[in-house]
C-alpha cells in the first residue's frame, strides 16, 4: 500500500530545488518512482514533479559537443539523428532499454538515477545492507544475475543502460542544488558499495541533475553498444557493453558491477593498435581481468568476453 504524499508541480529548476529535502522525492517519467512506492522502498512526504519545468527535454549540439536535458526520453535519444550519427552507442543503449511504451515515457535522467533492481533489495522481506541491514543476501543466495566485479560488499548490478554509454563517451553531469551548480565527470558520479553502500551516486537530497554534456568526438571516433538478455526483448540485460574507438578508447561493461564498469585492460590493448579480430579477442579477454564471479553467475564470463569482442568489431565497422 502506497503511503499518502503531497504532489507538487515545479515550474522552474529553482522551484524544484526549493522543495527538495530528505523527505521529498523527484518524479520525472515516474517509471522507477512508482515501482519504489509500490514496493515500499520509499515513503516521501512530497513528490516533486519536474515534467512541468520547460526546457529540460531538449537535445542540442554545438562546437563543444552534445547537451542533453534530463527530461529527454529514451525514445528521443534513440531516434535523434545527431545522437545516432555521432554518439551511436548512446542511441543504441537508449533504444534497447525496456519496451517501446516505457521508452516513450522514461527519461535519461531517470534511467541514470534509478535504484538497483536486485530482487533482495526490492523485496520488503529482506532487510539487506543497502537498506540498513547487516548482510548482502545475494552473496550466498540466488545470484545468477548479480555482479561479477566489485561484489565483495554488495552484489547489485547498476541498472542504467545509458550510463554505460555515457561513461564510455566521457560525459559530464551538470548538477544544480541549493549551494549552486557543479560539473561532475561521469567517472566520479557513481558510488561503489565500498565507498557508501547506501547510495549509487553523488547527488545530494537537495540537488537535481540538470544536464548531461558529452564532449564532441574527435574526427574518426566511432562507437557501438550491445546487450544480451535471455529473451532479447524487454528483459534486463545479462551483459551489456559500450565501446568507443578513437584517440582515447572506451570500454564499459553494464550488468557487471554495482557501477558502470570501465574495462581498463581492454582499453589499453585498443589504444594505438589496429582494430581487427585478434585485437578484439585480446581486449575481450583483458576486459574480464579481476572478475570475482559468485556461485551462480560465472556463466557471465564467456558471455561478456563474446559481447565485448563483438561490440569492438561493431564499432570498427560503424
Amino acid at each position: 500500500m502506497i503511503a499518502k504524499f503531497q504532489w507538487q508541480d515545479a515550474r522552474t529548476v529553482q522551484d524544484a530545488i526549493a522543495q527538495l529535502d530528505g523527505t521529498s522525492m523527484v518524479k520525472a517519467g515516474g517509471i522507477d518512482v512508482m515501482d519504489r512506492l509500490k514496493e515500499g522502498l520509499d515513503s516521501p512526504a512530497t513528490l516533486v514533479n519536474i515534467r512541468t519545468i520547460p526546457g529540460l527535454d531538449q537535445i542540442r549540439e554545438d562546437a563543444t559537443g552534445l547537451h542533453i536535458g534530463p527530461m529527454v526520453t529514451l525514445d528521443q535519444l534513440d531516434k535523434n539523428e545527431t545522437v545516432r550519427a555521432s554518439y551511436t552507442a548512446l542511441a543504441d543503449a537508449a533504444g534497447h532499454a525496456a519496451t517501446p511504451h516505457i521508452r516513450n515515457v522514461a527519461t535519461v535522467g531517470g534511467n541514470i538515477l534509478q535504484r538497483p533492481r536486485c530482487w533482495y533489495f526490492r523485496n520488503e522481506q529482506f532487510h539487506c545492507l543497502k537498506k540498513g541491514g547487516d548482510r548482502c543476501f545475494a552473496q550466498d543466495g540466488e545470484n545468477e544475475y548479480h555482479a561479477i566485479f566489485g561484489n565483495q560488499i554488495c552484489a547489485i548490478v547498476h541498472p542504467s543502460a545509458v550510463a554505460v554509454a555515457l561513461l564510455a563517451l566521457g560525459a559530464t553531469f551538470e548538477v544544480t542544488g541549493k549551494r549552486g551548480e557543479r560539473q561532475v565527470p561521469s567517472e566520479q558520479f557513481f558510488v561503489r558499495p565500498d565507498e557508501d553502500v547506501h547510495r549509487e551516486h553523488t547527488l545530494a537530497a537537495d540537488e537535481l541533475l540538470t544536464a548531461i554534456n558529452i564532449p564532441k568526438p574527435a574526427s574518426g571516433t566511432r562507437s557501438a553498444y550491445m546487450k544480451l538478455g535471455e529473451k532479447e526483448s524487454f528483459d534486463w540485460p545479462i551483459a551489456e557493453v559500450a565501446v568507443v574507438l578513437g584517440a582515447r578508447p572506451g570500454v564499459v561493461l553494464g550488468a557487471a558491477a554495482p557501477v558502470p564498469w570501465r574495462a581498463v585492460g581492454a582499453e589499453r590493448i585498443l589504444a594505438g593498435n589496429p582494430i581487427n579480430e585478434d585485437t578484439a579477442r585480446a581486449a575481450a579477454k583483458a576486459a574480464l581481468q579481476g572478475a570475482t564471479p559468485l556461485r551462480n553467475n560465472s556463466y557471465k564470463l564467456p558471455i561478456f568476453e563474446t559481447i565485448v569482442r563483438r561490440t569492438i568489431l561493431a564499432a570498427a565497422r560503424a
